[in-house]
């Protein structure tokens, strides 16, 4: 796979032909009207470039980034400016949130637009609203060139999206999500993981890819039962089997028995529309029955373990137990 579009390698001033007009006019369409200087002056003279902004058929949307459009700018347009202009003409990919909502993830904003750029490259003017990240880490098979605009691949952008969220919970909801539509499974993630790379919140990355792929749960369970030793709780029964009202088996994941109250530790699979229905109706069927049902996404044992206790402790006392 070609690290960088040919288009962008061509630095040439050469006659304009109907053949350029043709080339011109698709890279326009393909660019949505925005075409870098470097681009331009593969088909144009600098005079004809001057021209064309002079006149108004064009327009400066940042330094060396020229549009070929008028009216407001589009979303799609800004993305193109921002890969163009911090790759200084050249391509530089979408990354994090801004790749993955062009790969079609839906309900997370990508603002500031990101890009990545070699670490070798530099960019000391981005636009307003742009941010650019440098990594020593980026292999041709981490990115999209053909991306409209190009973007790092799926498994990339959700690993460096999750490492470059604001807090550890925001990392396990953008891994949830992506998972959750589709756009990524175990296959695209866990290679990017272990390439050793150094990689903010690791620990907490790889956790939520094991929960949101299904290969966490029975870890969250333990860890559950040693908070419960350290603050002092009754030790609960671990995936009790419980017979639901229409007969059916049922794994309750943790159950103090004496008191009555269910612990269930959600992981990725229950965030699937079916599994969620489900889920419900048999809360409701426990709370018909007279029996307390605390949930917990499995990242908050890890991640927030005083609030769950607090509330485990909570759930027991007004069901009788005593410290």
């Amino acid at each position: 796979m070609p690290t960088h579009c040919p288009l962008m390698a061509l630095d040439d001033l050469r006659p304009f032909s109907p053949d350029d007009a043709g080339e011109l006019e698709f890279l326009l369409f393909r660019q949505d009207g925005v075409i870098s200087s470097r681009q331009a002056r593969r088909f144009l003279s600098d005079k004809a470039i001057r021209h064309r902004l002079v006149s108004g058929r064009w327009r400066a949307a940042h330094r060396g980034i020229y549009l070929t459009t008028t009216g407001p700018v589009s979303i799609h347009q800004r993305r193109w400016i921002a890969v163009l202009a911090a790759g200084r003409g050249r391509l530089a990919p979408l990354a994090g949130l801004s790749a993955l909502a062009v790969l079609g993830l839906r309900g997370h904003p990508d603002r500031p637009i990101r890009v990545l750029i070699s670490i070798d490259r530099k960019d000391t003017d981005p636009p307003p609203g742009v941010r650019v990240h440098r990594t020593r880490h980026l292999p041709p098979q981490d990115v999209h060139w053909a991306g409209q605009p190009p973007c790092t691949m799926p498994g990339r952008s959700v690993i460096d999206a999750a490492q470059w969220a604001r807090t550890d919970e925001e990392a396990v909801i953008i891994v949830a999500a992506a998972v959750q539509q589709r756009l990524v499974g175990a296959a695209d993630l866990v290679p990017v993981l272990e390439r050793g790379w150094r990689l903010r919140r690791r620990a907490v990355i790889e956790a939520a890819v094991a929960d949101a792929t299904g290969g966490a749960h029975s870890g969250y369970e333990i860890d559950f039962a040693r908070l419960c030793r350290r603050a002092g709780l009754p030790e609960p029964s671990r995936q009790v089997v419980r017979v639901d009202a229409t007969g059916r088996r049922r794994y309750r994941d943790v159950y103090f028995d004496p008191w009555r109250v269910h612990v269930e530790i959600d992981g990725g699979q229950h965030m699937e529309v079916r599994a969620w229905y489900a889920d419900m109706r048999q809360h409701n069927e426990l709370a018909i029955a007279g029996e307390r049902l605390l949930r917990f996404p499995g990242f908050a044992v890890r991640l927030r373990p005083d609030e769950v206790i607090a509330q485990v402790r909570a759930a027991l006392i007004a069901a009788g137990w005593r410290p």
